[in-house]
């Protein structure tokens, strides 16, 4: 595939069937999210799998986001905010769920510089799934719950939750999205 067309047809999946991912394959998207450039090289993200057991736990954590979304009707309107819960309700049925972690830096400068390696990190994981027919989608909204998610992907002290990916066979069409075309300014001319 090439990759203009991986970056067109790469998007959020929200619903998958229920057939596993192998781990030679989450492997394989790991290693793809390791050539993603991040500060000196420093690769500073870490892959929490959760399949099974630990990943039904992980649902059950990410269900209980649905009681704060109230607060953003305003925001996302009645159906957005239905639509998103019963997306938190059960992830989509995505077989894997996988927190992604960085150190805990105390230089906010240094904390943002490995946020965007993760970002590189996170995009080459979801090029790779692409590319292998699997689909993902990147929730990094469930601040809410973040302790429970700590504790349920075993994350270690001193290593803080970044991102949650959640990876499987895909089981919807990619809805096209309009992109903005307002993004760009020219300066210096």
């Amino acid at each position: 595939m090439e990759l203009s067309d991986s970056l067109r047809r790469r998007h959020s999946t929200r619903l998958y069937k229920e057939e596993p991912v192998s781990d030679d394959e989450i492997l394989m998207l790991c290693d793809a999210a390791t050539f993603a450039p991040s500060p000196m090289n420093s690769q500073p993200w870490h892959f929490h799998v959760a399949t099974g057991t630990a990943r039904r736990a992980v649902g059950e954590i990410m269900a209980l986001t649905t009681q704060y979304l109230e607060e953003y009707i305003d925001v996302l309107g009645t159906e957005g905010v239905d639509r998103a819960a019963r997306f938190y309700g059960d992830l989509g049925k995505a077989p894997v769920a996988i927190a992604v972690s960085v150190p805990v830096l105390d230089d906010p400068a240094e904390h943002d510089k490995v946020l965007i390696g993760v970002g590189a990190a996170v995009e080459n994981f979801m090029l790779a799934a692409l590319d292998s027919g699997l689909g993902c989608c990147n929730i990094s909204a469930p601040r809410w719950v973040v302790d429970r998610l700590v504790e349920a992907f075993r994350i270690p002290e001193g290593r803080m939750l970044a991102t949650l990916v959640i990876v499987g066979h895909p089981d919807e069409e990619p809805v096209p999205h309009d992109r903005k075309h307002d993004v760009v300014t020219f300066v210096g001319r």
